[in-house]
């Protein structure tokens, strides 16, 4: 699946994802989104969870394997997902270039 053909991503998505550059847990996933954000976004566990199943099904994530006796599973973005976090990260830059260049032309 390319990644320009996925459509926009929710917030929670592009945070988790972003999120995983670095290998994480759950709990992890959710302080990391909340601090990124300044408290703005909040994950739910049932959010976060869900998200992470859908993505781990669609080849965006992978769980590592787990150390003996660990109850958290930790999460690392894939390849297929680095390309799906750039293309949004591409949609969004154009986005906010576009509404600056609008904004600099009402001055």
């Amino acid at each position: 699946m390319a990644a320009e053909n996925i459509g926009a991503l929710t917030e929670a998505v592009y945070y988790i994802l972003l999120a995983l550059f670095e290998p994480m847990h759950g709990y992890g996933i959710m302080q990391n989104t909340e601090t990124l954000s300044e408290g703005r976004v909040r994950l739910a566990a049932g959010t976060l969870y869900g998200a992470l199943n859908t993505m781990v099904e669609r080849g965006w994530i992978r769980a590592l394997e787990e150390d003996e006796g660990s109850r958290k599973k930790e999460y690392k973005i894939t390849e297929i997902g680095k390309q799906i976090f750039e293309g949004e990260w591409k949609r969004l830059q154009e986005l906010v270039d576009n509404g600056r260049a609008v904004l600099e032309e009402q001055k």
